[in-house]
């Protein structure tokens, strides 16, 4: 694909496939760089051209031209307010400053409060500290997914915030499907289960889905 946009990702990272809804979501098209975050002797976000881009050395990373300008941005959050300030429609928040409020509160509950904590760098060092990664997992995620689905279904509509997507989803989707691939039970949680279901349902999550990318390993 000749895209003037760059992502370096990683096809299972929860925080890439959030930028990828993002961009399918408003109908953007990149060049997608892999990086492998497994690699043997160390993942390619280790390596110094890439921590050059990026130095904290995760993923993802978009790259950009705006109006002449050389953008470069990690975080993915950060690249989706990017995203929608300067493609507003369709829009990823809702139209009302308590309803964006809310949207970005759920978005940071799970990026903030969850993936930090099952993320790669953090669970390889559980494992050289000799204890169960695993166990680690099932302690923190249930945790955090209980209190996103007490804030959700306090208010629920279709999706995590009324009746639109919002950045909210965005960040559910991959989490759910990061608890589900590790065996956690989703049945406590009915309304995310509900909400993450509609989406699946939705184009842009279908493409940006991690099992679609073209640097998905293939069992």
């Amino acid at each position: 694909m000749v895209s003037d946009m760059i992502l370096y990702g990683f096809w299972r990272s929860s925080a890439t496939w959030r930028v990828r809804i993002a961009l399918a979501h408003k109908g953007l098209e990149y060049e997608l760089r892999p990086v492998n975050l497994r690699r043997t002797g160390g993942g390619d976000q280790h390596r110094p051209e890439y921590c050059a881009k990026n130095p904290l050395g995760q993923v993802p990373l978009l790259e950009l031209s705006d109006d002449g300008q050389e953008v470069r941005l990690a975080q993915s959050l950060a690249i989706v307010e990017y995203l929608e300030e300067r493609w507003p429609s369709p829009a990823l928040l809702p139209p009302d400053r308590p309803g964006r409020a809310r949207a970005r509160q759920i978005a940071e509950m799970i990026n903030s409060g969850i993936q930090p904590l099952q993320n790669t760098g953090v669970l390889e060092h559980v494992r050289e500290l000799g204890l169960d990664d695993a166990e680690w997992v099932r302690r923190w995620v249930p945790r955090g997914l209980a209190a996103v689905e007490a804030v959700v279904a306090d208010g629920a509509g279709r999706y995590c915030v009324g009746d639109a997507v919002t950045v909210a989803d965005v960040c559910l989707v991959p989490q759910i499907e990061f608890a589900r691939r590790v065996g956690i039970d989703l049945a406590p949680y009915p309304t995310l289960f509900r909400i993450a279901g509609t989406c699946a349902g939705l184009d842009a999550f279908q493409r940006a889905h991690a099992d679609r990318q073209p640097d998905a390993e293939r069992s």
